[in-house]
């Protein structure tokens, strides 16, 4: 793999760690003729439920300009210590599976493009942040992570010169990693209803 090209080692019919490598190729391809087909857009809408409990609503997403309906909720509140009900993950946990999930996707397809079959993935993320930042006791502490941590502990067929290779590539093409890891703008606008 000295030019960095990813071959499937396995019939293009057979999907490896479960990922369809022809629908795969499809794709690249579809995307690589027409770059309009590559924008993808997502929003959720989320709504308090009480206490420190909330709930979000995906409804749908785009891609290529194209409305793909979904239906999915998900449930976020704090645990009793941070005065919640303990009743699902906290925003902070969510913020973790995010990042873990999105990387999850780059590391098992990376190594199915490849030919590796893998055995298991896991990835363990952590990261503190002190809450007088969040509760504005003190205007020198930022109310959030100075840096999160993340750890990938991968079995399969492959070589570790291999596996270093797709960590690289999903350190540099991971949408999550790169939004976590970058300065990124975030717009807040208020409403306030009648």
């Amino acid at each position: 793999m000295s030019d960095g090209k990813a071959r499937p080692v396995v019939p293009e019919s057979e999907p490896l760690n479960g990922i369809d490598l022809q629908a795969l190729g499809g794709v690249v391809e579809e995307i690589g003729q027409d770059p309009g087909k590559a924008k993808v857009g997502f929003r959720v809408k989320s709504a308090w439920q009480g206490r420190t409990r909330s709930r979000t609503e995906v409804t749908s997403y785009t891609i290529g300009g194209e409305r793909v309906a979904r239906r999915f909720s998900i449930d976020v509140d704090e645990p009793f210590e941070l005065l919640g009900e303990n009743t699902a993950p906290n925003p902070q946990e969510m913020l973790m599976s995010a990042l873990n999930a999105c990387v999850m996707v780059g590391y098992v397809v990376g190594a199915s493009a490849r030919g590796i079959r893998l055995a298991s993935v896991e990835i363990e993320t952590e990261g503190e942040l002190d809450l007088r930042g969040f509760l504005g006791l003190d205007p020198n502490v930022a109310p959030g992570y100075d840096r999160l941590r993340y750890t990938v502990r991968i079995r399969g067929n492959g070589t570790a010169a291999q596996f270093r290779e797709i960590h690289e590539t999903v350190m540099r093409t991971s949408p999550n990693y790169f939004n976590l890891s970058q300065p990124m703008p975030v717009e807040a606008r208020l409403e306030l209803l009648d």
